[in-house]
């Protein structure tokens, strides 16, 4: 899944490159990392990009050469993650039948350790094929984050070379702080990645007892040329989350605990962990000289970012636009895009 919009990385993030199609931690893409980390899971004629009209150039351009632009499919309105969900579905059964499996994830998360990652989304993919559950990746939580969804985890279904599986008794939404700290001394809680395993009779089952309208998209979904029916019956789908429509509902959920490290990445004070620091604490990328200033994210796409006796500040420069904020305020960026220009957006 490659269609959101990522207002919290602005003035890198725009409507046509949102977070995945920025390249933040490395010389590549997020969404490119994530393709090349799948290719040692899955056969690249296997993975397919949902994105976006908007974004569809811009992702056809940062995936040139991994994947045909038939492997990139645009959707025809914005209808969150259960539709794209049914459309991901009905993309394999139309190569598969209803006993194909595959795996959903979002294209915009970093992961470092990319081997253990792609030999535990290949047991899950293998779990997924030969049990009734829908299958999950869950991430030990290391602090009591309020930016996450939760997993809360029953007992253990199986353990071995892969990782440990155990059964996920409910999802829980973001909690307030005390909450978090709670699920984060008990144990029985994690992180919910967004990634979501299972064979496609498992979904339409799910789907026929909780969201028929998903499930009729994908029954009727056309094996070739589907451009015409994607057009009219994706943007009538219901706007609602995956895990509102099936997840929550569903009769058996499972999840393998991430033995891989994982970040959403959801916000520039996210950035320190995976870039160097200097001794006082600053993290930059591109251009950047510090006099006397600590604890400071200073990102230069192009011109010289000087800072000189300041702190706590994020500092992003691009051609048409400069952020000045201070580190406590990076989940208020929204409210900045909401007042600028179009041609900024």
């Amino acid at each position: 899944m490659a269609g959101g919009s990522g207002e919290r990385f602005w003035p890198m993030s725009r409507a046509q490159t949102p977070k995945h199609l920025l390249k933040l931690l490395s010389e590549r893409t997020l969404v490119e990392e994530t393709v090349r980390r799948l290719g040692a899971a899955v056969p690249r004629e296997n993975i397919f990009v949902l994105t976006n009209a908007v974004q569809l150039p811009g992702t056809r351009a940062a995936l040139a050469g991994l994947l045909p632009p038939e492997q990139i499919v645009a959707e025809p309105a914005k209808r969150d993650t259960a539709p794209a969900a049914a459309l991901a579905t009905a993309l394999v059964r139309a190569r598969g039948g209803d006993g194909a499996t595959l795996a959903l994830l979002p294209a915009d998360a970093f992961i470092a350790d990319a081997a253990t990652c792609a030999a535990q989304l290949a047991a899950a993919l293998a779990r997924a094929e030969t049990t009734d559950a829908i299958m999950t990746i869950a991430i030990r939580p290391d602090h009591a984050a309020t930016g996450f969804g939760y997993l809360e985890m029953g007992a253990t279904r199986s353990e071995g070379p892969a990782g440990t599986v155990r059964e996920v008794k409910r999802f829980v939404e973001k909690p307030d702080a005390a909450t978090a700290e709670q699920y984060l001394a008990s144990g029985q809680f994690a992180w919910n990645a967004g990634m979501f395993f299972w064979r496609v009779g498992t979904f339409l089952r799910e789907a026929e007892a909780q969201a028929p309208e998903l499930a009729a998209f994908v029954r009727e979904f056309p094996a070739t040329d589907f451009a015409a029916f994607l057009a009219a019956r994706f943007p009538v789908l219901p706007k609602i989350s995956v895990d509102y429509a099936i997840m929550e509902k569903a009769a058996a959920v499972e999840t393998l605990l991430a033995k891989f490290d994982w970040d959403d990445v959801g916000l520039w004070t996210a950035l320190p962990k995976h870039l160097a620091q200097d001794a006082a604490g600053n993290a930059t990328r591109g251009s950047v000289v510090i006099a006397g200033a600590a604890n400071n994210i200073a990102v230069s796409n192009g011109r010289t970012i000087a800072l000189c006796g300041v702190s706590d500040l994020v500092v992003v420069e691009t051609a048409d636009a400069i952020l000045v904020c201070h580190r406590d305020a990076v989940q208020n960026i929204k409210q900045v895009v909401t007042q600028l220009p179009k041609e900024l957006l």
